[in-house]
């Protein structure tokens, strides 16, 4: 599908609609009106038209009663990760949750105590820190290398920072949200051998692994060349959800492959989860997985578009302004450091610009300085942003 078709068919107003992302009057952190919304990672696209059609014929129905699985619904999960990323999945491997950040707060839970060791590569999407802190576990932040907008791991930082603190549970993060990065296979493979060595778990959250613009393929924990050796700690979160825009329809999955880490997880989560699973949330992940292939490849002919026209601006206008490459998701962070004193990114961004941004903060206090941008959006609302940026930005000195 050609920008053009994606954009006509599916680029949607969503103000007024009670949207999160457009309400930022009535979230605390921004508290006002008129902000042009760049932040929360939800799109101005409507899901595939086969989505809505399945939903309607759902509801068409009128009956939302107490559901079972139905064998179509794992046919067409199974065959979209088995054809794009060669992962081969069980039925008894899969659980069910709300979304990846409740199950986050389920698996901190189920496989360590309070006062135990977590550890997480920062910066990283803010729940991960507050699966942790709220769960009163032990908080480790491994920084990530930053070489001039290029992130990787420091493995030996990493290592170090698992035996002094004695950690029980490592939540990975691929592709990496919000540095943009798609982890290797030697990458992933040195991250869960240190984790092997030293008995920690994994959680890899997967659930941009769709959202790839062809710098190199995504590569599972499921799939990697040593999946194997790994299986005995391993638990994969992934979803439909954040690939297609169906957040709301709260159906997200909890993979895991050792039968004796299920019981432990399927012993704690009886505890606290007696909820019936989403009737509608499994019927449109079923027809987006079925039928969402030209949808998706439109989808991410526009984000490459909208995130290659700010890089490009920015470079040409303020080369001061760092854009990570953005390899996965749809959520570039980019460092203003140099144009911008970290503590007049709110005067800048939000106060002057009248943008509602993520900060850097909010993934990692050392990142104060930089914001994250979503840019699965209106080509208009790309180009708002970017011209407000460099307006504002030849207009006043913000250091």
């Amino acid at each position: 599908m050609t920008i053009e078709e994606f954009n006509s068919r599916y680029l949607v107003k969503r103000e007024n609609t009670n949207s999160e992302k457009w309400e930022t009057i009535r979230d605390k952190r921004f508290n006002e009106n008129g902000l042009l919304p760049m932040w929360v990672a939800d799109m101005e696209f409507k899901a595939p038209d086969e989505v809505i059609e399945a939903l309607n014929k759902r509801i068409a129905h009128g009956v939302f009663g107490y559901t079972v699985l139905w064998d179509s619904y794992f046919e067409a999960f199974f065959n979209w990760q088995k054809t794009r990323y060669n992962i081969d999945l069980k039925e008894e491997w899969i659980s069910f949750s709300t979304g990846v950040v409740t199950a986050l707060y389920w698996l901190v839970n189920a496989f360590t105590k309070k006062g135990d060791s977590v550890v997480i590569l920062t910066p990283v999407y803010y729940p991960f820190h507050n699966a942790v802190k709220d769960n009163e576990r032990n908080l480790v932040e491994c920084e990530l290398k930053n070489d001039n907008g290029i992130f990787s791991i420091d493995f030996d930082k990493l290592e170090n920072d698992i035996k002094n603190n004695n950690a029980k549970l490592m939540i990975f993060c691929n592709p990496h949200n919000p540095v943009g990065r798609v982890w290797t296979d030697e990458e992933i493979d040195k991250v869960f051998d240190i984790c092997k060595r030293n008995n920690v778990y994994i959680i890899s959250d997967e659930i941009h692994q769709d959202i790839n613009l062809g710098i190199r393929p995504f590569i599972s924990a499921l799939s990697i060349k040593n999946k194997d050796k790994y299986m005995d700690r391993l638990i994969v979160l992934s979803s439909a959800s954040k690939t297609f825009n169906l957040a709301c329809l709260l159906n997200s999955h909890i993979i895991i492959p050792d039968e004796k880490m299920r019981e432990i997880y399927n012993k704690y989560v009886i505890t606290v989860n007696r909820t019936e699973l989403s009737l509608l949330g499994m019927t449109a992940t079923e027809a987006a997985y079925r039928y969402g292939a030209d949808w998706l490849d439109g989808l991410l002919k526009t984000i490459k578009r909208n995130y290659e026209y700010i890089r490009d601006e920015l470079k040409s206008n303020i080369p001061d302004i760092i854009v990570t490459p953005l390899e996965g998701t749809y959520l570039p962070f980019i460092d203003l450091r140099k144009v911008v004193n970290k503590d007049r990114v709110k005067e800048f961004i939000q106060d002057d610009c009248r943008i509602a941004i993520d900060y850097g903060e909010w993934f990692s206090n050392n990142f104060k300085g930089f914001i994250r941008v979503n840019v699965a959006t209106d080509f208009e609302y790309i180009k708002l942003f970017t011209q407000r940026v460099i307006n504002q930005l030849n207009n006043k000195n913000y250091k």
